[in-house]
């Protein structure tokens, strides 16, 4: 008896044909995002039979380096994976996570179907964007952006035909596409439900990151519907102190009818027709419960107050006025998803305008003063000025002269106006002592002396003058260690430490993939710029002594290399000596597991622990955090060899 052949598949069938033999097809005969992703595949030069093409691939060593960049993005994906695939064992099928690039990295599935798909290379390591693997869920939903089911000839590649795959896009709580969730199945055993369950699956792990990087701020939760709030279809927004919207779900993002650009710059009282006092003062009132509000641009909605932080109460406009244009927190921009620099920015929020002074600590090219910059800017200082001094840069004797500044003729070689010095040019605004930590010891006497009489005498003058300025520090060095051992002065520490803040060196950061696209968009506005997959891996592996100014350095030379129309930066485009040292490293990697078997354990452990402790330029803290060990221990091991 002949199999006889559904209606849809024979279209189907139809269309691949005249696809195949035409290069177009008439509009209506396959629906359009499908046609659209053909359409890309064939023109990334993908042929649906014949010879397969090398596509790049991450080795064991690299992967379990890139994963570390993914800690984040894993530690609230995993959990929700092992309940989807939880819905779907013993129906051959796999849950599948991928990042942002299209790299797998993560993945549960029945044995006998793991073994199929390792046939056609899904399995975590290997790369599935469209450029690569044709039409498939998880490229495809990457570049459309949507929940995308692909089935067995939908497929370009005819060798992937046997899939059936559904996937969903997961968006991170700043609206930016982190990466992908997909089950993968053969064909015949596809279940109508799965497209649902992949959808629902990817919400709450959206909603996890949410509560995990804002769950101490306070939170707006929406529906349309008083019993949806509590619901994994929930609106959740996350309000900043002073009434900005800094985060949301995809959710919350749809009700409202915003989009990623607005969070950061929209105030709640642009949002909703009620005073955002009001509707602070009946949260506080009525914990738990939900109240009704309209919206500006129309419709009402269900809110609820969660989380222990409460807004500032802002000034609304006048009801009718035309919204004018308000900038938003300066700091917004620098959170691009670590939860260690998100943690600072927290707690940055809640001092500013406060008389605390700042230190903020971290290695070299980490951001310290653009992170200063944007303290200032999201101040209320913001118009007065912003004033840096690097105190390693000064010469020594000239740094007193450049920060207190000095009367007309104070001394040889002196402008004959005199100079207010930097000090006084900062009254009003910030003054940002970069590098305090190297600042002469009979130089900090005298800084103390301005900080607790917040007044300044020139040289060459007996009267003081005046001061009022916000101080921000920065340093690389440990102060409580340097003054304990007598090289910086205790006194003058505790009056700097009323905040200390650790910036994260880049290689601890778990949103490199988001600094290079932030990066890439400054350097090259409109041209969506990426790292080719390769070069994205190298960077993920990669220590990056440097931080974040010889990350931005590589980038701009790749840039200024990239010809007209050219949308990928490879190792071409890269300076020569970071090119070297990314494959030394990657090299290094490599070559570790294959070592001479004559090396000893010592041998190797010692190595690894003096590598990583250059790395971490002697921070036996860092190094010991690194290696998975405690501090005791590792200097137990120091001792010992």
């Amino acid at each position: 008896m002949v199999a006889q052949v559904r209606p849809q598949e024979a279209l189907l069938r139809q269309a691949r044909r005249i696809f195949l033999d035409q290069s177009e097809l008439p509009p209506g005969l396959i629906n359009e995002r499908l046609a659209r992703s053909w359409q890309r595949s064939r023109n990334a030069g993908l042929s649906p039979v014949g010879r397969f093409q090398d596509v790049p691939r991450l080795a064991e060593p690299a992967l379990r380096q890139n994963l570390e960049g993914h800690r984040d993005f894993l530690a609230h994906a995993r959990p929700v994976m092992e309940h989807l695939f939880a819905q779907v064992r013993d129906s051959q099928s796999m849950v599948i996570l991928a990042d942002r690039s299209g790299l797998l990295v993560h993945a549960l599935g029945d044995p006998d179907f793991l073994s199929k798909a390792e046939r056609v290379a899904l399995t975590p390591g290997a790369f599935w964007q469209e450029q690569y693997r044709g039409t498939n869920a998880i490229g495809t939903a990457l570049v459309e952006g949507v929940p995308v089911e692909i089935r067995g000839a939908e497929h370009f590649l005819e060798r992937n035909g046997f899939l059936t795959c559904t996937a969903a896009p997961i968006f991170d709580p700043s609206g930016q596409v982190l990466g992908v969730l997909d089950i993968s199945s053969d064909q015949r055993n596809h279940h109508p439900h799965t497209r649902g369950l992949v959808r629902t699956a990817a919400q709450m792990i959206e909603n996890r990151l949410l509560l995990s990087r804002h769950g101490r701020s306070l939170r707006l939760h929406l529906h349309h519907q008083q019993e949806g709030i509590g619901t994994f279809a929930e609106g959740i927004l996350a309000v900043s102190e002073d009434g900005w919207l800094i985060g949301a779900n995809q959710a919350a993002l749809a009700l409202l009818g915003l989009g990623p650009g607005d969070l950061g710059a929209t105030p709640l009282q642009r949002i909703f027709d009620i005073r955002p006092g009001e509707l602070l003062a009946w949260g506080r009132r009525h914990p738990g419960q939900a109240l009704r509000v309209g919206l500006h641009r129309g419709g009402q909605l269900f809110v609820q107050f969660q989380g222990d932080a409460a807004p500032i109460p802002v000034v609304a406009e006048p009801r009718g006025a035309l919204a004018r244009p308000v900038p938003g927190d300066a700091l917004s921009p620098l959170d691009t998803g670590d939860a260690q620099l998100a943690a600072a920015i927290a707690k940055a929020r809640r001092v500013l305008d406060k008389p605390i002074p700042l230190v903020l600590h971290g290695e070299s090219g980490v951001g310290k003063e653009l992170f200063a910059q944007a303290i200032h800017a999201a101040s209320a200082r913001k118009d007065q000025p912003f004033v840096a001094v690097n105190c390693a840069a000064l010469p020594e004797p000239l740094i007193e002269a450049e920060l207190f500044g000095y009367a007309p003729g104070a001394f040889t070689g002196a402008r004959k106006e005199g100079s207010l010095g930097r000090l006084r040019e900062a009254h009003g605004g910030t003054l940002f002592l970069d590098e305090i930590g190297d600042m002469p010891l009979g130089l900090q006497s005298r800084l103390l002396r301005v900080l607790q009489e917040r007044q300044v005498t020139p040289l060459g003058e007996g009267r003081p003058v005046p001061v009022d300025f916000a101080l921000i520090c920065a340093t690389h060095r440990q102060l409580r260690e340097e003054s304990e051992a007598g090289r910086f002065r205790a006194d003058l520490y505790y009056r700097l430490n009323g905040l200390t803040l650790n910036l994260p060196p880049l290689r601890q950061r778990s949103d490199l993939d988001r600094v290079v696209a932030r990066m890439l968009a400054e350097l090259a506005p409109g041209l969506g710029l990426e790292l080719h997959p390769e070069v994205a891996a190298a960077f993920a592996a990669y220590h990056w002594p440097g931080n974040l100014r010889q990350l931005a350095n590589g980038l701009r030379t790749a840039v200024a290399l990239l010809d007209g129309g050219e949308a990928w930066i490879g190792w071409e485009h890269l300076p020569d000596d970071l090119v070297e040292e990314l494959r030394q490293e990657r090299e290094e990697a490599v070559a570790a597991p294959v070592a001479s078997l004559a090396t000893s354990l010592a041998d190797l452990s010692r190595a690894a622990i003096d590598r990583v402790l250059a790395q971490e330029r002697g921070n036996v803290s860092a190094a010991a955090r690194r290696l998975g060990i405690s501090r005791n221990t590792l200097y137990r091991k120091l001792r010992r060899d």
